[in-house]
C-alpha cells in the first residue's frame, strides 16, 4: 500500500495485523487501545474506524515518525486520535500518564533483535498497570535463530500463536496490497504470564 502522494509505504505486517482488527471489529467500540512503533499506523486508525479508543505511539525521537502518525489520522478523518512520544525502554512521564489500556498494537516492532529487550520492558510496564490487557502484534520472521521466546519467559510473559488462516491473511493479495516475496509473516499475542487472581 503506496500513497504517493505523502510517500508513505505500509509494511505487510501492517496490513495483516489490520485484517485482525477488522476480522474482531465487533469487540473493538470502547475498547482503549495503543499502537506502538504506529509510523503510518494503519492498525490504530483501523481500530479507531471501528469504534476503539486510540492513542498512537512512535519514538520521540523520530519526529517524522510521530508526522507519519498525525497525517494518516488527518487522511482518515481522525483528528482527534492523541500521537504521542514512547520510547522503547524508557520510562517517561507521558508513558506514566497514560489512561488504562485494553489492548497494545505493535505491527513489524520486532525489526532489529538490538530493540527486543527495550521493545518487551515497555510491554511488561503496560501489562503489569493493565493486568488484563492484551499485546497484538504481527512480524516478520527474518533469520532461523529469530525468536523472543526466551526473551518473553525472561519478562514472565506468555504467548499465544494466532495462524493467520483463522482471520483470513494468508493470501498472496492482502487488502489490495501485493505481499511482496514469501514474507513469513507470524501474529502471536502476548499477555502477562500470571495474571492476578489466577
Amino acid at each position: 500500500v503506496l500513497d504517493s502522494q505523502y510517500g508513505m509505504y505500509v509494511w505487510p505486517c501492517a496490513v495483516v495485523l489490520a485484517q485482525y482488527l477488522w476480522a474482531h471489529r465487533q469487540s473493538l467500540p470502547g475498547k482503549r487501545v495503543l499502537e506502538i512503533g504506529a509510523g503510518v499506523s494503519l492498525p490504530g486508525v483501523v481500530a479507531a474506524r471501528c469504534g476503539a479508543q486510540v492513542i498512537l505511539s512512535d519514538s520521540e525521537e523520530l519526529p517524522q515518525c510521530l508526522q507519519s502518525c498525525r497525517s494518516s489520522c488527518l487522511m482518515n478523518r481522525l483528528p482527534h486520535v492523541p500521537v504521542l512520544g514512547l520510547t522503547w525502554g524508557r520510562v517517561s512521564p507521558e508513558l506514566l500518564a497514560l489512561a488504562p489500556i485494553d489492548i497494545i498494537l505493535g505491527s513489524d516492532v520486532f525489526f532489529d533483535p538490538k530493540d527486543f529487550e527495550d521493545i518487551l520492558t515497555t510491554i511488561y510496564f503496560l501489562l503489569e498497570k493493565n493486568p488484563q490487557a492484551q499485546f497484538w502484534t504481527t512480524y516478520q520472521v527474518r533469520s532461523a535463530d529469530w525468536s523472543i521466546e526466551a526473551l518473553l519467559c525472561k519478562w514472565k510473559l506468555k504467548s499465544i500463536h494466532v495462524p493467520l488462516h483463522s482471520f483470513g491473511a494468508d493470501k498472496e493479495h492482502l487488502a489490495s496490497s501485493s505481499m511482496p516475496g514469501r514474507h513469513t509473516i507470524e501474529m502471536m499475542i502476548i499477555s502477562l504470564a500470571q495474571s492476578e487472581g489466577t
